[in-house]
């Protein structure tokens, strides 16, 4: 009876996160109007592709779409390598003041200088207005270098290191032909992380970016959805005004569908180490 208790509270969880992410895909291929007379439930009512149709026709979403991309990809390299260069060293008990270095890294995790100096800093380095902007100011998060840390501490021997350096092997040698191999897991998470981070900034984008050329997807949508909302008395035909609103609504599931569909297809890829890189880099080493 105990299991049978479980597995019927588990599968009213699973109901309760499917139907949401169900309902938007199917409401996204319904009719404008099936979608504003609210007769989508769980299947597509008037199948049709008109949403998007209509994400893909706008220029300013392919374009954010293509910067998204760019800053994700781009900025996640940047990301990984950096916390990996930063991590391992840190993780080495022959690294001189690797405890004060942690320390201080673990400070910036307490306390900000807050949005005016970091406003200022940026500024100051010439970034404003440039696709830098959305890559460096955070590319070192400090939570996934302890993570690294973490995993590299537990995962790599002492002894394997020296046995290398008995071979002639350098740090840096070793870090890409051994630690690197034998970090899957832990790559895999980052690689994650930094991916959906970057994928879903805009608050770096609304302080930072003036060109709507360089607009990620989600300032794109936002301006979208949020700004550009239908003046009724701009509109004189009512036929012309509910096609538009009903557009609008469909627009609004298509491109939470397009926007979302990146990360659902990365994922099953690094799902494999995700996990195991989870738990072994959270471990207190």
């Amino acid at each position: 009876m105990f299991a049978a208790f479980v597995y019927a509270f588990l599968i009213v969880c699973l109901v309760v996160v499917a139907y949401p992410l169900v309902y938007i895909v199917s409401s996204s291929f319904s009719s404008s109007a099936a979608v504003i007379s609210g007769r989508v439930w769980l299947l597509p009512v008037e199948p049709t592709l008109k949403g998007y149709r209509a994400v893909f026709e706008n220029p300013q979403i392919v374009k954010g779409y293509l910067n998204s991309l760019f800053y994700t990809g781009f900025g996640t390299a940047i990301s990984v390598a950096l916390t990996i260069t930063a991590a391992y060293p840190l993780s080495r008990k022959d690294m001189y003041g690797r405890n004060v270095i942690m320390a201080l890294f673990v400070f910036t995790m307490l306390f900000s200088g807050g949005l005016i100096p970091y406003y200022l800093t940026v500024k100051g380095l010439d970034l404003l207005n440039t696709r830098w902007a959305m890559v460096l100011p955070g590319a070192l998060a400090v939570w996934q270098v302890i993570l690294a840390r973490t995993f590299f501490q537990t995962s790599i021997p002492a002894e394997l290191t020296e046995a290398a350096h008995l071979d002639g092997c350098g740090d840096a040698n070793f870090l890409l032909r051994v630690v690197l191999p034998l970090s899957k897991p832990i790559i895999a998470v980052l690689v994650l992380m930094y991916a959906i981070g970057y994928w879903n900034a805009y608050f770096d984008a609304l302080i930072f970016l003036k060109s709507p050329d360089l607009y990620p997807l989600q300032l794109v949508l936002r301006n979208i959805l949020i700004l550009n909302s239908i003046d009724a008395t701009m509109v004189k035909d009512v036929k012309e005004l509910a096609e538009r609103q009903g557009l609008k609504e469909l627009l609004k599931y298509s491109l939470i569908v397009v926007a979302s569909a990146p990360i659902l297809i990365i994922y099953p890829f690094v799902q494999r180490h995700f996990v195991k890189g989870l738990l072994i880099g959270s471990l207190k080493g």
